[in-house]
């Protein structure tokens, strides 16, 4: 397994542009270990398996009807030999996904597929919710990247083309279900650069990122 650095957050917080950038400078592969539970919660509603359906998403999760694939740019995820990279993207998914994830048996049968991405690799950047608590809580880097509410708000809804103020309140509940479930909930992982993009510019979020990551590596 090659060294791996975390990168959590709550949503549109701005944790994905900066991994994947990270990844780029470091010449290492990136992966965002959402698109597993987007990817299942995609293949569950095309499959219409109801979210409550335990045992079949389990049984979902362990199958070939989806894949997830690490690239430079993208963490794609396919269904039945479909590239649905840019569907799993949906806000309805998300929110499925965010159910989904609260269910201890989805989580670990995801579990050992994620970690299997740092294998094979002389490093990764592994971006997501629980990256640096659960999924690699041995990683060399940890850091946590957030920001206000009405700013991830703002960002989320022009990425989506969509209304702000509905996105803050789906937001809102995704935060509160994210943050409060019972196994594995968003939060800062012990040791991990906190940093508050609000009033922060992309090369500013970066190159603070980047300094650290050089620091611990060197160390």
């Amino acid at each position: 397994m090659g060294f791996v650095i975390t990168i959590d957050g709550p949503a549109a917080s701005g944790k994905s542009s900066v991994s994947r950038e990270l990844a780029r400078s470091l010449n290492i592969p990136w992966v965002s270990t959402g698109a597993f539970y987007r990817g299942l919660a995609y293949a569950a509603i095309r499959k219409d398996i109801a979210l409550t359906d335990r045992e079949r998403l389990s049984e979902l999760a362990m199958s070939n009807d989806w894949k997830v694939e690490m690239t430079p740019e993208k963490t794609k995820v396919w269904f039945e030999s479909e590239d649905v990279t840019d569907k799993i993207g949906q806000e309805n998914v998300g929110n499925a996904a965010s159910t989904i994830s609260h269910y201890p048996e989805i989580r670990q049968s995801l579990l050992d597929h994620q970690r299997s991405c740092a294998l094979g690799v002389k490093g990764l950047v592994a971006e997501g919710r629980d990256c640096g608590t659960v999924v690699f809580p041995q990683a060399e880097v940890k850091v946590y990247i957030t920001a206000s509410s009405e700013h991830r708000a703002s960002r989320r809804a022009q990425e989506l083309g969509t209304d702000q103020k509905e996105m803050a309140q789906l937001q809102q509940v995704r935060d509160k279900q994210d943050s409060t479930r019972k196994v594995a909930p968003l939060q800062v992982p012990e040791g991990a650069l906190v940093l508050d993009t609000t009033e922060m510019t992309f090369s500013e979020v970066f190159d603070r990122v980047l300094e650290f990551v050089d620091g611990k590596l060197k160390n």
